[in-house]
């Protein structure tokens, strides 16, 4: 994460717009039989015959969304793909296209750029999309990333947030909280960073909780395991601004209450132990801190066989009727009332 001062530079002016864009995709493939025109005209062409078309859009802001000082180019890029594709998986679909835009300033040379897009190269290859468009312009407020992901499936596959049902399951895949705090090592070390400079951290007892916030992934997996397994969930949502707004936004859209065990939260180990470093509670960040890409679904009790022991999947509560709200049971057995103090865009506050 130490910057070589003395690479060589080439000032964007020296391509222009438009031989930019020639020399960032240069290496961008087409892999998937509905895209019929890419990058290069006025506009991409795809086909998608009889098939339902799911679109979403994220914006990642320089200073708002990530900071450059500890945020390798490269990892940023992947990172913006990741976002978007999780959206799509979290509508049951599979992920197809996107096109990317960036707006960025004159302290960039072409070398950062091609750091940015060999991230985004990576990502489209490891989840087989294909980058068909997109857009470049100047910026006096740094870098911003802007991708938009296409996706398709059968429209009898779709899932909506607005789908859960009372005595449905909620189950989330893999753990969390692991990306709130590995922001918080690397703000730390930021810090450290800039009393002394000649300090170099040890970050190696933080790897995995580093690796989710730099670099996460996007359960495509899941919606290939489900449909293998045949659960179709009842509501989807991917996990972006953290837990208690994700089960809140699914009991809000269907009208639903819910409760939610705290000893069936699943939490990685460092997760625990950075927790325990920085004397915050564990809970609290799996429930606030964001991120974490995974995706919460509500699922029938009649699924609960197909899904029993998969180390993917784990069940931490119930979805009730709306008048019983909706809360977290404590390990004391108390409920407490679930409250959205997740990311806010206009106020980064857990």
């Amino acid at each position: 994460m130490i910057e070589d001062k003395n690479q060589s530079r080439t000032s964007l002016d020296q391509l222009g717009e438009f031989g930019l864009i020639d020399h960032l995709t240069q290496n961008f493939e087409i892999n998937q039989k509905s895209t019929i025109k890419g990058i290069g005209d006025d506009a991409a062409v795809l086909d998608f015959k009889s098939k339902q078309i799911v679109v979403t859009t994220d914006l990642l802001v320089e200073n708002v969304h990530f900071d450059l000082s500890y945020v390798p180019l490269k990892h940023l890029g992947y990172k913006a793909v990741v976002v978007n594709l999780s959206d799509v998986y979290a509508m049951n679909a599979s992920a197809t296209q996107i096109t990317v835009s960036i707006a960025v300033s004159n302290r960039f040379p072409l070398e950062a750029l091609e750091e940015l897009y060999a991230g985004i190269e990576t990502a489209a290859k490891v989840y087989n999309v294909d980058v068909v468009g997109g857009d470049t312009t100047s910026s006096t407020t740094g870098l911003i990333i802007s991708v938009t992901a296409i996706g398709e499936l059968e429209p009898e596959d779709i899932v909506y947030r607005s789908g859960a049902k009372q005595n449905d399951l909620i189950v989330v895949t893999g753990d969390i909280g692991a990306a709130y705090m590995g922001l918080q090592i690397l703000e730390r070390e930021k810090e450290v960073f800039k009393v002394n400079p000649q300090n170099q951290p040890d970050l190696d007892p933080y790897t995995y909780i580093i690796e989710r916030q730099l670099r996460p992934e996007a359960r495509k997996d899941i919606v290939e395991l489900l449909k293998k397994m045949e659960v179709k969930p009842t509501s989807m949502i991917d996990i972006s601004d953290g837990l208690s707004s994700e089960i809140m936004h699914i009991c809000k859209q269907s009208d639903v209450g819910a409760e939610i065990y705290e000893n069936k939260i699943p939490l990685d180990p460092q997760v625990i132990s950075t927790c325990e470093e920085f004397k915050i509670d564990s809970t609290t960040i799996a429930l606030n801190g964001g991120e974490d890409y995974e995706l919460l679904m509500t699922i029938s009790q009649e699924d609960f066989p197909k899904i029993k022991g998969n180390p993917n999947l784990t069940v931490i509560g119930y979805i009730t009727e709306k008048a019983r709200g909706m809360h977290l049971i404590t390990r004391g057995e108390q409920a407490v009332p679930i409250i959205a103090k997740g990311w806010n865009a206009m106020k980064n506050e857990v």
